[in-house]
């Protein structure tokens, strides 16, 4: 009599439980495409700065991050006289007005980058708060940053989900 018992328990865990369709989602309709920074509020009196470009396709996105820095805090054959270029890839979700990314840090053509050599690398995480201004303007707002990011979008992108 025990034995149905015990194969009902272990069996309910999996009756509600569903597995995650094999493609890709569909994010944010009005996000996708590539968005760029030109620049930041008095970038020439700042010590160092960043500016972003954004490419969303459905629910990934890729980042090029193009740093400057008139102080020197690592080795020159990395910084490049105070230039330097991370890239990250990863997927991301908006929750009302907060956009949450989450992936890691790659190489130059997006493969995953390793431990070691020049700048960042492993797991990158950011929340912004988005300001839509317009169908071809977005201001993001970091939570660890107080400069905002404005992009102007370069390329509009649909939406054509992949198998993962």
């Amino acid at each position: 009599m025990r034995k149905p018992f015990y194969l009902l328990i272990l069996c309910l865990p999996f009756a509600s439980c569903s597995f995650n369709p094999p493609i890709q989602g569909r994010g944010e309709n009005y996000i996708q495409g590539e968005w760029q920074q030109d620049s930041i509020p008095l970038q020439k009196k700042l010590l160092s700065y960043s500016l972003y470009n954004f490419k969303f396709s459905c629910d990934s996105f890729y980042i090029k991050m193009r740093s400057f820095s008139k102080v020197n805090s690592g080795a020159d054959t990395c910084m490049n006289a105070g230039h330097w270029t991370e890239y990250i890839r990863g997927t991301y979700k908006q929750n009302n007005d907060t956009l949450h990314l989450k992936g890691n840090f790659c190489n130059a053509d997006y493969s995953l980058k390793k431990e070691g050599g020049c700048f960042r690398y492993g797991v990158y995480e950011e929340f912004f708060k988005v300001g839509k201004k317009t169908d071809s303007l977005v201001q993001f707002l970091s939570t660890s940053s107080v400069i905002p990011v404005n992009l102007h979008l370069i390329k509009k992108i649909t939406c054509n989900p992949q198998p993962l």
